[in-house]
């Protein structure tokens, strides 16, 4: 296919979030069903491998060491404790599994053991991610030497918004960040948070600032701000259900290759508010009892959704001992955007 798009101007996203609900969601969904299998979902679970004690002042985040939350630092966590819980995600039926480390950037220091998280996971037969704050081109280097598959650095919101958010960090490095990964060849993964109190138009914003880098991210992670006391968008009004679907619609039909995943915020939402997403475009989820530091829905209950929607976790192609084995839907991405390039 070969209608990937990059030139998406502001208007044209904002025009789309405007249009009727059930619009939206129909343009959405035919979209997601002419790229996608409609009834599989990707399952990642994610592990803070270093939790606590971050420098920074995302006014969203509990880890900030500034913020009062009740969040401790701590230390990073030994290989064996990753390599168990990776188990036991992979056994729960995940298919990536995800490090973070609440840092501003990794310290040289930290890269190689980092590393041999990465190897090790991936010797079971799993993708990796990770997000652990700014990188280097040299760190990018050394972590896709290792193996890992995505590299995780949000962009969080429309440029214009981001200052009322973060000051701690500029726009242009998380940028910079994204263009070393994508140098050394790591697969991006990619979102914002909706609903610490920007407009519909600055949501629009982040939307078109993902579909216009230079590759649209393989994972667009779109996250609901999930409140927690002590931290500076505490009492923030909550956005609209219906506004966080749209979005989700919108980002299928922008960024139609990539794997738009229901991530933090998931724990308050209904079943109903999570099937509608489903059917917006939305093919991605983490699993298991709580993201970083904050809760999210356990597997069961989310085993029970599956089956009551007649939604399958996608599942890992090939031989899971061959380093090219990856998830199904990866291996289409892929070759799609390679299509694209040569077209």
């Amino acid at each position: 296919m070969s209608d990937l798009r990059h030139d998406w101007s502001r208007d044209e996203v904002l025009a789309l979030l405007d249009l009727p609900f059930a619009d939206l969601l129909q343009r959405a969904h035919a979209v997601h069903r002419a790229r996608h299998d409609a009834n599989a979902v990707q399952v990642s679970t994610l592990l803070s491998i270093k939790t606590g004690g971050c420098p920074e002042d995302c006014a969203y985040c509990p880890q900030a060491a500034r913020y009062s939350t009740g969040v401790k630092a701590e230390k990073l966590l030994p290989l064996e404790t990753v390599i168990e819980r990776a188990k036991q995600a992979k056994a729960a039926g995940a298919t990536r599994f995800c490090m973070g480390a609440a840092w501003r950037s990794p310290k040289d220091r930290d890269v190689p053991k980092v590393a041999a998280m990465i190897r090790a996971v991936n010797a079971l037969g799993m993708e990796t991610c990770a997000t652990l704050g700014m990188l280097s081109g040299e760190q990018a280097e050394a972590l896709q030497a290792a193996g890992l598959d995505y590299y995780n650095h949000n962009l969080d919101t429309a440029p214009e918004f981001y200052g009322d958010v973060i000051k701690t960090r500029e726009y242009q490095d998380r940028l910079d960040t994204l263009a070393h990964v994508r140098k050394v060849g790591m697969k991006t993964c990619c979102g914002g948070i909706v609903g610490m109190g920007e407009s519909r138009d600055q949501r629009a914003g982040l939307l078109q600032t993902l579909a216009s880098l230079p590759d649209h991210p393989q994972s667009v992670p779109i996250n609901r701000l999930v409140q927690v006391e002590g931290t500076p968008l505490a009492g923030t009004a909550l956005l609209d259900p219906f506004e966080f679907v749209r979005t989700i619609a919108v980002a299928r039909i922008v960024m139609p290759a990539s794997m738009v995943r229901l991530s933090a915020g998931r724990a308050e939402m209904s079943d109903e508010l999570q099937a509608l997403c489903f059917f917006a475009g939305a093919n991605s989820i983490f699993y298991g009892e709580k993201l970083l530091t904050t809760g999210n829905p356990d597997v069961l209950a989310d085993q029970q959704l599956f089956a009551r929607l007649g939604i399958h976790a996608m599942q890992i192609a090939g031989d899971p001992a061959d380093d090219a084995a990856r998830t199904v839907h990866a291996d289409i991405v892929d070759r799609e955007c390679r299509e694209v390039v040569t077209a």
